[in-house]
C-alpha cells in the first residue's frame, strides 16, 4: 500500500509540475509582451541596423583658365575569403586577370593567400582598372570582395607636380596644394543608416537617419598650363645640357604675386608618387637655402643708392681684377679698371660691389635685406617652406659686409630671391606670394578669393626707378646677354656661387642662376632659373640665362604686349638655332629615360612616361643620322618588357647615366674615373652582379 501511495504522489507532483509550466510560459510571455515589449524591440532592430559613412568626394584641381589638372576616378581594390566554397578551383582564372592588369606575377597572388595573417580576408591588389574589375565580377568567383573607392587622377602626369602635390591612399594630403589646401579639398564625409539581414547582406531604405557629404571644394591655381609646360620643357632641357644635378624655375606677377609657372628637373608622376625617390619630390623652389652669388647685388645696389652712397655714374677703380680686402682675394672675372657703378652691376664686379657696400654701416645693409624679404619666409601657400638665414649684425665678422654684398654668409630660397627682383619690378613693394587664385563649391560658387597682399614697402620707388637702368644693362651689355629676347626689354641679373661641402666650398661645384622681369616700360612676369652644379656651362649667363631666353620666347606669343610695337611685325618668335640642320643621334638600345636626356639635349622633342623609364628602345623616327632640326619630334618604340634580367651596354654612357640605371637595377656601381664609361665589368649580357665596375675616361 505504502509502494501504491508513493507511486501515486510522484504522479501527482509530475502532473502538477507539466501544468504549472505552461502557466510560467504564459506568464513571461505576457511580461515580455506587455512590460518590456518596446525596449526589445527597439533592441532587435539596433541589431539590425547599421551605421554607414557616406564619402565626401574630393575637389578638383584647375589651372587659372579652368583646365582640370586634377580630378577623382573610381578605383577598386580586391579582396578574396580563399574558404569560400569553391574559390580554390576559381583561384586561376582570378590571379591571371589580376596579373596582367597589374604587371605582377601570378605566383605573387598566390603566395599573399598562402601567407594570409587572417582566415578569411586577404587583399590582393589595389587600384585595378574597370576593365579587370568587370571581368573578374563576369566569372562570380566565390569569396570575391570587390571594393571601390574615388581616386585621384593628375590628367597631365608630372606636370606641375612639385605644385600640386599628391595624396596617399586613402585620399590624404602629403605635398604641394593637396597638402596645403588639404580641408577644403577633402570636405566632410555624411552618414546614413542601412539595414542587415541575418546574411550580413546591406539594404537601404528610403527615410533612414542620415546626413548628406558635403563635398570638396575645387581649387583654382594662378598657374597657366602651357606656361607651366613650356618651363618645364626648358628647364629639363637646360639640366640635361648643362649636367646639372638638378633645376629649379619660378615664375610670377610682380605686381600681385600671383605664381605664373613652378618647375622643378627632374620630376615625378604624383600619379605614382611612392615609385620616385624623395630628392625628385623635392620643391627646391621653397624648401632649398642657397647662397644667392651675385644676384644678392641688388640689395648692395639699393641700399647705397637710397643712402646716396653712390650713383650710377660714380666711377669705381677695381684695379687689375683683383684685391685684397680683409685678408681675402675677391677676383672679378677679367680685369675691368675704372668703371661706374651701373657697369659694376652690369659686369658682376666683385670688387666694385664690396668696395660700395663698405660705405654702409652693418645695421643699415641688415636692415635693407630684411626689408626685402630675407631671413623670412614668403609665406607662400605651399607646404615646406623654409626661410633662409640673415645672421644679425651683431654676430657678423670684419668679412661679412663684403661677403654679403656678393652673397655670401647669406641664405635664400628661390622664391625669396624673385620675390626681391619683383619688388624692384614693381616700384619697391614686397608682395606675398601665392598659388591658388580662388575655391569654388560643387555648384561653381566661389566661396573664397585671394586677394593681393603687399608685405610691406621694402624701398622708394624712386631709388627703383633709378637702379633700373643698371638691371636692364646687365641683359643688353653684361653678363646676362645669353637672357635677350628681340623686341623685349628685360631687366635682371646673373649669379654665379659657390657651393659648400662639409662646411668647405668645393672646387668646381657652383650654382648658376639667373633672375629677370619683362616687359621693363610695365614688367607683368618675373622669372627666376638656377641650375645645382651644372658642368658644361658653369656661369649663370651661360648656364642659367639661355633658358630664362628661351621660356620667354615661347611665352611671349600668348603676351604681345609685352613686345616692342614697332618689332611685333617682324619679330618671329622661334627656339635659338632652329634653322641650323643637324643629325638625329642614336638613342636606340638605350632605356627610354636616358634616351629621352639625349633627345631634349639636342634640342628634339619626344614624350616618354616615367613608368617606361627603363623600358628599352627599340625603334627611333627619324632614324638616326637622319637630318633634323631643333623643336623635331623623334617617335620611339619601346620593348614590352625593361632592362631587367641581364646586365645592359653602359658603355658611351656618362658616369651620370649609368649610375641611373644599375642602381634602378639594384647593382651597386664602382667608377673608375671621370667622364663617359669605356669599360664595364661585368660585361652586357652578363646575369645581373650586385655590382659592377665602370671604367671612365
Amino acid at each position: 500500500m505504502k509502494v501504491k501511495d508513493d507511486i501515486l504522489f510522484r504522479m501527482y507532483v509530475l502532473l502538477t509540475l507539466v501544468t504549472l509550466v505552461p502557466l510560467a510560459v504564459a506568464v513571461q510571455v505576457a511580461r515580455i509582451t506587455l512590460i518590456e515589449g518596446a525596449e526589445l524591440r527597439a533592441a532587435g532592430e539596433n541589431q539590425a541596423t547599421k551605421t554607414e559613412s557616406v564619402p565626401a568626394l574630393r575637389g578638383s584641381i584647375l589651372d587659372r583658365m579652368g583646365r582640370t589638372l586634377v580630378v577623382n576616378t573610381a578605383r577598386y581594390d580586391i579582396a578574396v575569403d580563399p574558404t569560400a566554397d569553391g574559390f580554390a578551383a576559381s583561384a586561376a582564372p582570378l590571379f591571371d586577370i589580376l596579373a596582367r592588369d597589374t604587371d605582377e606575377a601570378e605566383a605573387d597572388f598566390e603566395g599573399r593567400v598562402r601567407r594570409r595573417s587572417s582566415r578569411q580576408y586577404v587583399l590582393l591588389a589595389r587600384g585595378v582598372s574597370e576593365e579587370a574589375r568587370d571581368a573578374l565580377v563576369d566569372l562570380e568567383i566565390p569569396g570575391l570582395i570587390v571594393t571601390s573607392s574615388a581616386s585621384r587622377r593628375y590628367s597631365y602626369g608630372a606636370t606641375a607636380a612639385h605644385l600640386l602635390g599628391h595624396v596617399d591612399v586613402d585620399g590624404n594630403g602629403l605635398a604641394g596644394v593637396e597638402r596645403q589646401y588639404d580641408d577644403p579639398l577633402r570636405g566632410e564625409d555624411g552618414w546614413r543608416s542601412v539595414q542587415v539581414d541575418r546574411r550580413r547582406r546591406v539594404k537601404y531604405a528610403a527615410g533612414e537617419p542620415g546626413t548628406d557629404p558635403q563635398h570638396g571644394e575645387s581649387v583654382v591655381l594662378t598657374i597657366d598650363l602651357v606656361w607651366q609646360t613650356v618651363l618645364e620643357e626648358e628647364l629639363a632641357r637646360g639640366v640635361a645640357e648643362t649636367g646639372a644635378n638638378w633645376g629649379t624655375a619660378v615664375a610670377m606677377d610682380p605686381r600681385t604675386g600671383e605664381v605664373l609657372a613652378l618647375a622643378n628637373s627632374p620630376t615625378f608622376d604624383p600619379n605614382d608618387a611612392g615609385r620616385f625617390p624623395e630628392d625628385r619630390r623635392r620643391n627646391h623652389a621653397v624648401t632649398d637655402r642657397l647662397e644667392p652669388g651675385s644676384t644678392f647685388k641688388l640689395v648692395t645696389a639699393v641700399a647705397a643708392v637710397e643712402q646716396e652712397v653712390v650713383t650710377l655714374d660714380d666711377t669705381l677703380d677695381t684695379g687689375p681684377g683683383w684685391v685684397v680686402r680683409h685678408g681675402i682675394t675677391l677676383r672679378d672675372i677679367r680685369p675691368l679698371g675704372r668703371i661706374p657703378f651701373k657697369d659694376v652691376i652690369a659686369q658682376s664686379s666683385n670688387i666694385g660691389v664690396a668696395e660700395v657696400a663698405e660705405r654702409l654701416d652693418r645695421a643699415t645693409f641688415y636692415r635693407y635685406a630684411r626689408a626685402m624679404g630675407f631671413g623670412m619666409p614668403t609665406w607662400v601657400d605651399l607646404p615646406g617652406e623654409v626661410a633662409g638665414t640673415l645672421k644679425k649684425p651683431e654676430d657678423w665678422s670684419g668679412t661679412t659686409l663684403s661677403a654679403m654684398s656678393r652673397g655670401y654668409e647669406i641664405e635664400a630660397t628661390p622664391l625669396q630671391l624673385l620675390a626681391a627682383y619683383s619688388a624692384l619690378a614693381n616700384g619697391g613693394t614686397l608682395v606675398r606670394p601665392y598659388v591658388v587664385k580662388e575655391r569654388r563649391d560643387v555648384t561653381g560658387r566661389v566661396t573664397w578669393k585671394a586677394r593681393q597682399d603687399s608685405v610691406r614697402r621694402a624701398f622708394k620707388a624712386s631709388t627703383a626707378e633709378t637702379i633700373l637702368p643698371a638691371f636692364e644693362r646687365v641683359v643688353t651689355a653684361g653678363t646676362g646677354r645669353n637672357a635677350q629676347v628681340d623686341g623685349v626689354r628685360i631687366a635682371g641679373k646673373t649669379g654665379t656661387a659657390w657651393k659648400t661641402r662639409d662646411g668647405a666650398y668645393e672646387q668646381g661645384a657652383y650654382r648658376a642662376s639667373f633672375v629677370g622681369f619683362f616687359p621693363v616700360e610695365n614688367p607683368k612676369v618675373a622669372l627666376i632659373v638656377i641650375l645645382d652644379e651644372p658642368r658644361s656651362a658653369t656661369g649663370g649667363g651661360s648656364a642659367a640665362a639661355p633658358i630664362f631666353r628661351r621660356t620667354v620666347e615661347r611665352w611671349i606669343v600668348t603676351l604681345p604686349e609685352a613686345m616692342d610695337p614697332e618689332a611685333q611685325d617682324t619679330i618671329r618668335v622661334r627656339l635659338p638655332d632652329e634653322d641650323i640642320e643637324r643629325a638625329a643621334p642614336r638613342v636606340v638600345d638605350m632605356p627610354a629615360r636616358i634616351a629621352d636626356a639625349r633627345l631634349r639635349a639636342s634640342g628634339l622633342v619626344t614624350s616618354i612616361d616615367e613608368q617606361d623609364a627603363l623600358r628599352r628602345v627599340l625603334e627611333q623616327v627619324p632614324d638616326v643620322g637622319s637630318p633634323v632640326e631643333t623643336g623635331d619630334r623623334v617617335r620611339v618604340g619601346l620593348a614590352e618588357t625593361g632592362v631587367r634580367e641581364r646586365m645592359p651596354d653602359v658603355t658611351g654612357m656618362t658616369v651620370r647615366e649609368a649610375t641611373w640605371l644599375l642602381v634602378s637595377l639594384g647593382i651597386t656601381p664602382r667608377v673608375d674615373g671621370s667622364g663617359l664609361v669605356r669599360g664595364q665589368d661585368p660585361p652586357p649580357g652578363a646575369p645581373l652582379p650586385r655590382e659592377a665596375v665602370l671604367r671612365c675616361e
